[in-house]
């Protein structure tokens, strides 16, 4: 299993407006082909004015796959540009991570 852990800068204010934009075109078709995100939060202390979303795969194909399979559908496309066009989101950062063998 891995995680793909991103982490999302929006402009001052604007992290509400970004959510209820997803929850309205983007949640369900992420939900559709990636399945339930494992975390999907904005931080309340630290680097405010921030969220995350953490997805799990099988592996990186499944990733790779499913990644693919997002960028394709036109319901994606639809969310794509319109967050592009709210223009909340300044910077994106992503990790892949892979759960330590002790806790299997």
């Amino acid at each position: 299993m891995i995680y793909d852990h991103r982490t999302y800068i929006c402009k001052y204010g604007m992290v509400p407006a970004h959510f209820a934009l997803y929850e309205k075109m983007g949640l369900a078709v992420q939900r559709r082909i990636l399945g339930e995100p494992v975390l999907y939060a904005s931080t309340e202390i630290g680097e405010i004015n921030s969220f995350v979303h953490i997805w799990a795969y099988k592996n990186l194909a499944d990733r790779t796959q499913k990644r693919a399979a997002l960028a394709a559908d036109p319901q994606w496309q639809a969310f794509v540009k319109a967050a592009q066009d709210l223009g909340a989101i300044l910077e994106q950062h992503n990790k892949i991570l892979v759960k330590a063998a002790f806790l299997d």
